[in-house]
This record gives C-alpha cells, sequence and structure tokens, in this order.
C-alpha cells in the first residue's frame, strides 16, 4: 500500500503507508515532508509501525529531531497507533506524548478516527 492524500474537516492529510521502510533519521522525516507538501498537504500521519524504535527513546533525540523537521516545514504531524505500552515503560515519553498532544503541531493518537475528532474539533474551535 502506497501513501495516500485525502481532505478531511478542511485539511489536506497526507498518510503515510503502515508497510514500509521505518523512518529512521531526520533526513527521512524531511523527505516524508517533501512527499506530504508536493499533494497539497497540511498533516502528515505516520503510522507508529513506520518509526524505528529509537524514535520512542527519546534520549536518541530522533524524535525531536524529526518533530522539528515538522515544525519547520509548518507541517503538522500526527503519529498514529498504539503507545500506550511503549509510554508505560518510561515517564519521559508519557510526558512527552501528554505535552504535544497539548498542542497543534505534533499529536499522538490511537486511531484515524482520533485524527478526524482532533480535526473537527479543530475546525469547529477556529469558526
Amino acid at each position: 500500500m502506497s501513501a495516500k492524500t485525502y481532505d478531511l474537516h478542511g485539511v489536506r492529510v497526507f498518510e503515510c503507508a503502515a508497510e514500509g521502510t521505518p523512518l529512521r533519521s531526520s533526513g527521512d522525516a524531511v523527505a516524508v515532508i517533501g512527499d506530504a507538501m508536493a499533494q497539497g498537504a497540511r498533516l502528515t500521519i505516520i503510522p507508529v509501525a513506520r518509526l524505528d524504535p529509537g524514535f520512542f527513546q527519546l534520549r536518541t533525540g530522533l524524535a525531536g529531531e524529526m518533530a522539528q523537521k515538522f515544525v519547520n516545514y509548518r507541517q503538522r504531524l500526527a503519529i498514529v497507533g498504539d503507545t500506550a505500552a511503549l509510554a508505560s515503560r518510561s515517564a519521559t515519553l508519557r510526558d512527552f506524548i501528554y505535552e504535544t498532544n497539548r498542542g497543534g503541531a505534533l499529536w499522538f493518537l490511537a486511531t484515524l478516527d482520533e485524527v478526524a475528532e482532533r480535526l473537527a474539533r479543530d475546525a469547529s474551535e477556529t469558526q
């Protein structure tokens, strides 16, 4: 399955496929951002399964580097999938997920339905 692009609550979304090479570097993030921007997307969805395990070990710095690339290019990022087990083993990761979910640039959400709900809520708040 390849990436797909669609509109959701007035936002152009670029959704990466769950299958494929794991994203392991900020360079990989820039490649995804380029693909998303080429499609006119303002939000990129990356499944948890596509992220290198080092992403979730905050001491590696990978999560921060990748997130910063998305911020620099003004591209919102939603990481979708179950992160509960990972967060239960790391208070730092749990806090990172909590704090990023409070903002608008990076979200960790369990399902695509949660992405739709978040976008719907954001759309209603701006009207």
